[in-house]
Formats: structure tokens, C-alpha cells, sequence
């Protein structure tokens, strides 16, 4: 008899009917008590209530690297394995990071409807022509995991300097290490947030962040909404503080605030970072390699631990 897991939330036909070779798969809530493993993803809130309503849950999996809203101690307290599929998307999301900010600062958007609307005839408009390119920018990148080395190693092409922030310096790694947020930013004019996200670093960028990338700075996020303080940036955006903002992510979704979409110097994007077709497929697989080697008793290949 095929384990049972509980599926959360659709994740797609295709790995919906790869997963059926293996597994029964519940979908009804009202019968996810029989499972013994969830697939969900980091945004939905996966806590003791949930964990109550599933007594013979001992395995929890996140699609994607998110797991921000698991309770992964009272998971471990109760002897729940979590894991989650870290690096299966890195690529995808790398390369989104590299186009936002490329977007933002070489004003891509604004370029198209320009370019669109007739408002170039009568000469190029100086605004888009006397920009700070990105070859020679100290770009600052705040968690150097799988996604963030990408990023670096995507930007190295580009001629910049590229500094990182983390919880642990890296060994091995080319890049200058910084000791927190404030002294990446004082050093850096671009800022790129990799990292994982939980309350721990909730607004970890604020305004103090925010002043010291100054008036020529960027900042693309492709973590968490909740890892900017969306009122510093508002005010940060609008007083040239700093020049320009490129999000996936938002920290109400999917309802962006009004007033943060209708400034000019932001690029915003749904919260797509890693979503294309080859990151879904490597994601779903690498969920079914965390449930293959739980129920062969092997160790699981991305487990999470509480911090």
C-alpha cells in the first residue's frame, strides 16, 4: 500500500501524476488526518493546530526553499521531519535577480513606454541617456546560499564588485564579507536580498539601510516581502534617497500596496522568481527525492532544522 501525503494546495498535473506512481495523494482536507506526509509551501502556515489535525504526520515538505511559515521547532518536538527543495530553483531565480536589477537601473520599463507611446520623437530623452550603468557598481548581496552565489557568479560577468552579508562567512568564496546589513549597504550602491526569510530578519532593510545605500542606490528583492520595511522604502523612493527599487515580493500578496505601485522608480514583478517550467520540474523532483528517501529510511536530502 502507496504512503499517503497530503497535498496542500495544487503544484501542477505533471507532478501531480509523477507523485501518484508513489504515493496516494489526499487533496480533501477534510481527510488529510491519514496522511503521513504534507507537501506545502513556505508561505502557508504550517503550525501545532495543523500538526493536531494530522496525527500520523512525520514528514513536512516545502516546495521551493522557502519554510517561513513552519513551526519547525514544534515539528521537531513532536519528531515531524521537515525539509524543503533549496537550490532546486537557485538558477531561475538568479537570473530574475539580474534582470530586475538590469531593469531598474538602466530604466527598462519606463524605456518601453516611452519608446511605445511616441514621447521619443523630437530626440532621446536625456533622462534614460545619462544613467549610471551597472559595470563598476559594488553590489551587495544578502544571503550567499544557493541563490545568491548564482547571483554573484552571474554578476561577475558584468565587470562589478560584489560584496555579501550573511549569518556565517562563506569559506572559499572570492567575496568581501561584511558583518551586518548596515555595513554592506554603507559600502555597496546596489542591494540584492537573497536570503532566507522568517521573523528573524523581518525589515531587515530600513530606512537606516536605505540612507546608507544613497541617492545613486538600488535594491532588488527576490527573498521575502517582509525583509523590507515598505514604508521606509515608500518614503526612501520618493525622496531620492535612494534612486530605485525592482521587487518579486511584497509583504501583501497578492495585493501590493497602492501607493508603493504607483511610484515611478520601481520595477515590481508577481512573485515569479522561480517560476519556469525546467525550476517546477527540478523542484517537484527533488520533493519526491525528500519523500522517497524518508519512507526508505534514509536521511532526507534538503532536511531543515530549527535555527
Amino acid at each position: 500500500m502507496k504512503p499517503a501525503v497530503f497535498l496542500a494546495l495544487p503544484l501542477g498535473k505533471p507532478f501531480e501524476r509523477k507523485l501518484a506512481e508513489r504515493y496516494t495523494i489526499i487533496a480533501d482536507p477534510d481527510r488529510r488526518g491519514e496522511a503521513e506526509a504534507l507537501i506545502t509551501i513556505g508561505a502557508l502556515a504550517t503550525d501545532a493546530a495543523l500538526m493536531d489535525a494530522m496525527p500520523k504526520l512525520k514528514l513536512i515538505c516545502c516546495f521551493g526553499s522557502g519554510h517561513e511559515g513552519v513551526d519547525v521547532a514544534e515539528a521537531e518536538r513532536r519528531g515531524i521531519e521537515v525539509a524543503n527543495t533549496v537550490g532546486a530553483n537557485a538558477a531561475t531565480v538568479a537570473d530574475l535577480a539580474v534582470a530586475l536589477l538590469l531593469a531598474s537601473i538602466r530604466k527598462v520599463v519606463a524605456a518601453d513606454r516611452i519608446a511605445r507611446t511616441g514621447e521619443w520623437r523630437g530626440g532621446n530623452p536625456a533622462a534614460l541617456l545619462f544613467l549610471r550603468g551597472l559595470t563598476g557598481r559594488k553590489i551587495g548581496i544578502v544571503g550567499l546560499g544557493a541563490i545568491g552565489l548564482k547571483i554573484a557568479k552571474r554578476l561577475e560577468g558584468f565587470e562589478t564588485e560584489i560584496g555579501y552579508f550573511g549569518r556565517n562567512e562563506k569559506q572559499g568564496v572570492p567575496y568581501r564579507y561584511f558583518r551586518s546589513v548596515l555595513d554592506l549597504a554603507t559600502w555597496a550602491d546596489t542591494l540584492i536580498l537573497a536570503h532566507r526569510a522568517d521573523e528573524t530578519n523581518r525589515h531587515l532593510v530600513n530606512a537606516a539601510v536605505l540612507s546608507a545605500l544613497g541617492p545613486d542606490g538600488h535594491v532588488v528583492n527576490i527573498s521575502r516581502g517582509s525583509a523590507i520595511d515598505e514604508d521606509a522604502l515608500i518614503a526612501a523612493l520618493k525622496s531620492g534617497t535612494i534612486a530605485g527599487a525592482a521587487l518579486d515580493v511584497f509583504e501583501d500578496e497578492p495585493s501590493p500596496r497602492a501607493d508603493l505601485l504607483s511610484l515611478p522608480n520601481i520595477v515590481v514583478t508577481p512573485h515569479i522568481g522561480g517560476g519556469t517550467s525546467e525550476a517546477i520540474v527540478a523542484m517537484g523532483d527533488a520533493v519526491i527525492a525528500n519523500l522517497d528517501a524518508f519512507f526508505d529510511g534514509k536521511p532526507l536530502p534538503n532536511a531543515v532544522t530549527a535555527a
